[in-house]
C-alpha cells in the first residue's frame, strides 16, 4: 500500500500548509537576496537590471498565492522597508556625486530610473502584504510608498507608471472615511496624491481629467491655509502653463484658473493664523493678481485690469511691485487715456524700484502707442531717467538698445525713437562715459547699436535718418591708427546716405576722407557712382580705369559698374565697363559672370541707339571667335542656358542682316551676314564665311545638323546683300569677291538640295521654305554664273527652279525679266522661262491676262533677237498664239493696249514685204494683224482701214495679175 493511500485528511492538510510555508520561505529568501545586492551596490554604478527583474519576477510568484498569513505579512512589510531604505541611501549617495563636475547626466538618469524601479517593487511589496495586526493605518503607509514613487517617475517623465502609482495610492485610500483621517501628514497624502494625479494627467495633454482631479482636491483641504496655499499653487501652475504655449482661446481657460487660484489664497488668509503664513499668501495673492492682469491686458479687457492694479495698490504697503506702473500704463494707452499714461510714466521716473528693463518697456509702448503726438514727451521722461542717476556704460548701451529698437522695420515711431537715441547718444556726459580702454568692449557695442539702427533706416531708404545715425555712430571711433578701417568704412555709408540724398557734393567729401583713411576698390566705386550721378561721364569712365589700379580690385565691380550706368541710362559708360570686363576673361580669374553674358549685354545696349551697327557687329563677331576658340559648350554653356546664349547670338546676327537689308544698308547686311575675318579656313583657300550662317553653325550640345536651314538662309542673304550692294555703288565685284559668291553659294545649293530631300521638314514646311529661299538663291546663282559667262549653268539652273516645289509663275516671271536686263542678258534663259511661265499662266483657272500680255510681248522681243527682222515662223507664231488667247475672251479682259500694240506691230510687219512684192507674206500679217484687231475694242477704225487695204490690196493683185496674162 502505498503511503498516500493511507494519509488522513489531517495528515494531507498539515502537509500542504508545510509546502506552502517553504514555498512562502523561498520567495522570501530569494528577495532578500536581491535586497541585500541593492544594500551592498555602490552609488558611483548604476543599479543592474537583474536586481529589479529578479525582485519583480519573486514577487509576482509570491503575490499568487497570496492571502498570507501575518508571520508572512510581517517578513514581506519588514523586507519592502529595507528596500526602500536602502533606495533612499544609494539616491542620497548618488545625489552627493552628480554635484561632481566629472560625473555623467546620462549614467545619472539611469541610476534615478533603477531606483524607480526598485522604489516601484517595494511599494508592490507593500500592498501585496495587506494590512498586518498591530500596525496602524497600513493603507495609508502603502499609499505613501506609491505616491511617492509616482513622483519619482513624474520627474523621470515617465508618466505611465507614474498615473498607475498613483492610481493604485488613490485606490487604497478610496477605501477610507476621509472625514475619520485626523493626522495631519495623513491628510497631507490625500491631497498631494489628488494634486500629484492632476500634474501627470496635465502632462499627457489631458487637460480636462486634470482640471477635475483639482476640484476633487478641494474635498481634502480639511481647512487648512497650507493645503489651500498648494493647491492655489497648482492652479496658477496650470494657468501659467496655458498662457506660455500662447494657444488660440487659452486666454479664458487661464484666467479660470487664475481666479480658482485667487480664491483658495484668499480662502487661506482668513484661516491663516501667524504673520509668516499671512505674508506668504499674500505675496501669492498679488503675485496671482498681477498674473490675472497681465491675461486682461492680453484680451484686451483694460478696465479689469485698472481695477486689478488698484486692488494691489490699496493698504499701507509702499513696497509694490515695480510692474504695477507698466500694467497701468499700458491699460490706459489700451483705453486711449493718454494723460493718464503719461502720468504712470512719469511716475516710474521717480520711483527708484524699477528695473532699466522694466522702465525701457514701458518707454517703447508709449512710444508704440502714442507716436509722433507722443515724441516730446518720451523724450523728456528719457532724458529725465538719464538725469536722476549715474547711469554706467553698458546701462547706457543697453537704453539705447532699447530706443532703438531691433525688429529690422523703420516706421513712424522708430524714426522719434531713433531721435531720441541720437540725442541721448551725443549728450556729453553719455560720451564721456565711454572713455577709454576699460570700456572699449561697451564702446564697440554703442557704435554696433546705433550702426545697425543706421542699417535699418537705410534699408527701408530713409537716408535722412540713416546719416544722422551714422555720424552719431562715428562719435565711438576713437581717433587712432588701429580704428583707421572703422572711420573710413564710417565716411563711406555717409557718402552712401548723402547719394541718396542726391547731395553729391557732400558725398564727394566724405569719399574723399574715406580715400585718405584707407584707399581701396569700394571708395573708388562710391566716386565711380557720384561722378556717375552728376553726369560726368568721362569722369566716370576715368574711374573705372582708376579701379582696375586698386590693390583689391575684383572683376565683380566693372560688372557693377555696369550696371549703375544701366540704371542711370549712361550707355557709354556702361559699354566701357563691360568692355574692360573683357579684358580680364583670358586671364583665367574668377568672374563675377559668364563672358557671352557680358557680350549679350554689350550687343543689347550698342542696339538700343542707331549708328552702333559697326560696334554691334564687332562684338557679335567677338562672340563667335570666342566660341571658335573655347568651344561652344565651353563658351555658351551646356543644356537649355547654352542653346538659349547661342540661339540669342544667331537670331542678333539674322535680324541685324535683314534688318540692315531692309533699310537698304547693303554693306552692314553683308557685314552681318558675313564674316570678313580671315581667321577661319575651309578647304585652305582663307575666304570669309557667313557670319549669321557660322553662328547657326555652331555644334550645340553635339548637334548643328538642325540648323542648316538658318545656315543657308545666312549664306543666301551674304550674297544677296553683295549683289545689292554693287548695283547701289555702281561698283563692279572684283573676280576674288565673284570667286567667293560663287562658293557661298555652291554651299548653299547643297544645303538646299539636303532640306529638301532630307527629313528636317515636311512637305508644307518644304514648299514654304523654297518659296521663300528658293527663288532669292536661283536669282543670286543665276547672277554670278553670268558674271562667270556660264550660259549653260543658268539655263540648268532655271530648269531645275523650274521643276521644283517652289517655282510659281511670278517669280518665272522675273526671272524671265532679268535675263532680258543688263549688260549679261541670256536670250535662250529668257525663251525658255517666258514660256513656262507663260504655260503657267494659261493652265491656272483664272490667268492674270496682264502679265500674259508682257510675256508675250516679251517672248516676241526675244524671238526677234534671235531671228533676226526676216520673217520668222517663230515670231508668228507668237502672234498666231496671241490670237488664240484673246479669242473668247470678255472685252478689256486682255489688255487693251497690249492687244493694240500685237495689232499694229503685226500690221506693220507686212509693210516691208509690200515694199519687197513678197505678196504671201504681207498677206500673212496682214491677216493676224487684222483678226488681232477684230478682237481689241476701240480699233473698229482702225479695223475698218485695214480692211479697205486689203481689199484694195486684193483689187490691185488682181488687175496685176490680168496685165501680167494680158498678151504683150
Amino acid at each position: 500500500m502505498r503511503i498516500d493511500e493511507t494519509s488522513t485528511p489531517d495528515l494531507r492538510q498539515n502537509h500542504h500548509e508545510s509546502q506552502s510555508e517553504l514555498h512562502h520561505n523561498l520567495l522570501l529568501s530569494q528577495i532578500e537576496s536581491s535586497i541585500k545586492q541593492a544594500e551592498n551596490q555602490s552609488p558611483e554604478k548604476p543599479l543592474p537590471d537583474s536586481i529589479s527583474d529578479d525582485l519583480r519576477r519573486n514577487l509576482n510568484q509570491l503575490s499568487q498565492s497570496a492571502p498570507f498569513p501575518d508571520s508572512v505579512k510581517l517578513h514581506v512589510w519588514k523586507l519592502s522597508y529595507r528596500l526602500w531604505n536602502a533606495c533612499v541611501d544609494l539616491s542620497n549617495a548618488a545625489s552627493i556625486r552628480s554635484r561632481s563636475p566629472s560625473s555623467s547626466s546620462t549614467s545619472r538618469f539611469v541610476l534615478t530610473e533603477g531606483h524607480a524601479k526598485l522604489r516601484h517593487v517595494a511599494a508592490d511589496l507593500l500592498a501585496v502584504a495587506g494590512g498586518i495586526a498591530g500596525v496602524p493605518s497600513p493603507d495609508i503607509k502603502s499609499a505613501s510608498f506609491y505616491h511617492k514613487t509616482g513622483v519619482i517617475w513624474h520627474e523621470l517623465r515617465k508618466f505611465e507608471l507614474a498615473s498607475t502609482c498613483f492610481e493604485k495610492a488613490t485606490d487604497l485610500v478610496s477605501k477610507l472615511d476621509a472625514s475619520a483621517i485626523s493626522g495631519t501628514e495623513e491628510r497631507k497624502l490625500l491631497l498631494d496624491l489628488s494634486i500629484a494625479r492632476s500634474r501627470t494627467a496635465w502632462e499627457v495633454s489631458d487637460r480636462n481629467l486634470a482640471v477635475a482631479l483639482l476640484n476633487r482636491a478641494k474635498d481634502f483641504l480639511f481647512g487648512s491655509p497650507e493645503h489651500q496655499k498648494a493647491l492655489a499653487n497648482q492652479y496658477l501652475a496650470f494657468g501659467k502653463s496655458i498662457l506660455s504655449k500662447g494657444e488660440n482661446g487659452a486666454l479664458n481657460e487661464a484666467l479660470r484658473l487664475m481666479n480658482e487660484a485667487l480664491d483658495l489664497y484668499e480662502r487661506g488668509l482668513r484661516g491663516a493664523r501667524t504673520r509668516e503664513d499671512r505674508l506668504e499668501l499674500e505675496e501669492l495673492k498679488s503675485k496671482t493678481l498681477r498674473f490675472i492682469s497681465a491675461v486682461h491686458l492680453q484680451m484686451g479687457e483694460f478696465e479689469s485690469v485698472i481695477k486689478c492694479v488698484k486692488v494691489l495698490r490699496e493698504g499701507d504697503n509702499e513696497d509694490r511691485h515695480p510692474s504695477l506702473p507698466v500694467l497701468a500704463m499700458k491699460a490706459w494707452l489700451g483705453l486711449q487715456r493718454y494723460a493718464e499714461a503719461e502720468k504712470e510714466l512719469r511716475g516710474m521716473v521717480l520711483s527708484k524700484g524699477i528695473p532699466e528693463g522694466i522702465w525701457i518697456s514701458a518707454l517703447e509702448t508709449y512710444f508704440q502707442a502714442a507716436g509722433t503726438a507722443g515724441a516730446e514727451t518720451a523724450k523728456d521722461v528719457f532724458l529725465g531717467l538719464l538725469g536722476r542717476c549715474h547711469v554706467s556704460a553698458s546701462a547706457a548701451v543697453r537704453l539705447a538698445h532699447r530706443v532703438v529698437g531691433s525688429d529690422g522695420s523703420c516706421g513712424k515711431g522708430l524714426k522719434v525713437r531713433a531721435k531720441v537715441a541720437a540725442e541721448l547718444v551725443s549728450d556729453e556726459r553719455v560720451v564721456a562715459l565711454f572713455s577709454g580702454e576699460a570700456v572699449a568692449k561697451q564702446r564697440m557695442a554703442m557704435h554696433a547699436v546705433l550702426w545697425n539702427c543706421a542699417a535699418d533706416h537705410f534699408h527701408s531708404k530713409d537716408y535722412k535718418t540713416s546719416a544722422e545715425m551714422f555720424e552719431k555712430s562715428m562719435l565711438y571711433i576713437p581717433y587712432d591708427i588701429e580704428n583707421r578701417v572703422f572711420r573710413g568704412k564710417g565716411y563711406r555709408v555717409l557718402c552712401l546716405c548723402h547719394l541718396g540724398l542726391s547731395r553729391l557734393d557732400q558725398a564727394l567729401e566724405y569719399i574723399n576722407e574715406a580715400e585718405k583713411l584707407e584707399p581701396n576698390i569700394a571708395s573708388a566705386f562710391l566716386k565711380f557712382k557720384i561722378y556717375l550721378q552728376k553726369n560726368d561721364h568721362s569722369g566716370a569712365i576715368n574711374q573705372i580705369q582708376a579701379m582696375t589700379t586698386c590693390l583689391d580690385f575684383s572683376p565683380d565691380f566693372l560688372s557693377l559698374s555696369a550696371h549703375e550706368a544701366i540704371a542711370c541710362h549712361v550707355l557709354p559708360v556702361a559699354i566701357a565697363a563691360l568692355s574692360n570686363l573683357l579684358n580680364f576673361y583670358v586671364t583665367g580669374k574668377s568672374m563675377p559672370t559668364t563672358e557671352v553674358v557680358v557680350l549679350r549685354t554689350l550687343v543689347t545696349i550698342l542696339s538700343q541707339e542707331p549708328g552702333n551697327e559697326l560696334e554691334v557687329l564687332k562684338f557679335v563677331k567677338q562672340a563667335y571667335n570666342r566660341a571658335s576658340e573655347l568651344g561652344p559648350d565651353c563658351f555658351f554653356g551646356k543644356g537649355e542656358i547654352g542653346r538659349r546664349e547661342w540661339n540669342w547670338f544667331a537670331v542678333s546676327s539674322w535680324n541685324y542682316g535683314i534688318k540692315n537689308g531692309k533699310e537698304m544698308n547693303f554693306q552692314l547686311c553683308a557685314d552681318f551676314s558675313a564674316s570678313l575675318e580671315k581667321g577661319k579656313l575651309e578647304d585652305g583657300n582663307g575666304i570669309g564665311l557667313p557670319l549669321a550662317s557660322e553662328l547657326y553653325g555652331l555644334p550645340i550640345d553635339g548637334q548643328a545638323e538642325e540648323n542648316d536651314i538658318m545656315v543657308c538662309k545666312s549664306l543666301i542673304l551674304s550674297v544677296s546683300a553683295t549683289i545689292a550692294l554693287e548695283n547701289r555703288k555702281k561698283v563692279a565685284l572684283t573676280d576674288t569677291e565673284v570667286k567667293q559668291a560663287v562658293e557661298l553659294l555652291d554651299r548653299a545649293g547643297k544645303l538646299l538640295k539636303s532640306i529638301s530631300t532630307g527629313s528636317q521638314l515636311n512637305d508644307d514646311q518644304i514648299t514654304s521654305f523654297e518659296t521663300d529661299l528658293f527663288f532669292v538663291y536661283t536669282l543670286c546663282a543665276y547672277d554670278v554664273q553670268g558674271r562667270l559667262n556660264d550660259l549653260g549653268s543658268q539655263l540648268l539652273l532655271v530648269k531645275n527652279f523650274a521643276s521644283s516645289k517652289a517655282c510659281s509663275p511670278k517669280y518665272l516671271l522675273q526671272i524671265g525679266l532679268n535675263a532680258l536686263q543688263g549688260p549679261r542678258h541670256n536670250h535662250e534663259v529668257a525663251a525658255f522661262v517666258l514660256n513656262e511661265c507663260l504655260s503657267a499662266l494659261l493652265s491656272s483657272p483664272s490667268p492674270e491676262y496682264q502679265s500674259v500680255a508682257l510675256i508675250v510681248r516679251k517672248l516676241i522681243a526675244v524671238a526677234n533677237v534671235r531671228r533676226g527682222e526676216a520673217d520668222d515662223d517663230a515670231v508668228y507664231g507668237m502672234y498666231k498664239q496671241a490670237y488664240r488667247i484673246m479669242v473668247g475672251l470678255k472685252d478689256g479682259e486682255y489688255p487693251i493696249e497690249e492687244g493694240k500694240w500685237l495689232a499694229t506691230t503685226a500690221w506693220n510687219r507686212a509693210a516691208l514685204p509690200v515694199r519687197l512684192g513678197q505678196i504671201d507674206v504681207a498677206k500673212k500679217w496682214m491677216s493676224v494683224g487684222l483678226e488681232l484687231a477684230m478682237h481689241v475694242p476701240g480699233m473698229e477704225g482702225y479695223r475698218a482701214s485695214m480692211e479697205d487695204f486689203v481689199s484694195g490690196f486684193e483689187k490691185e493683185l488682181c488687175a496685176q495679175s490680168i496685165d501680167k496674162n494680158m498678151p504683150k
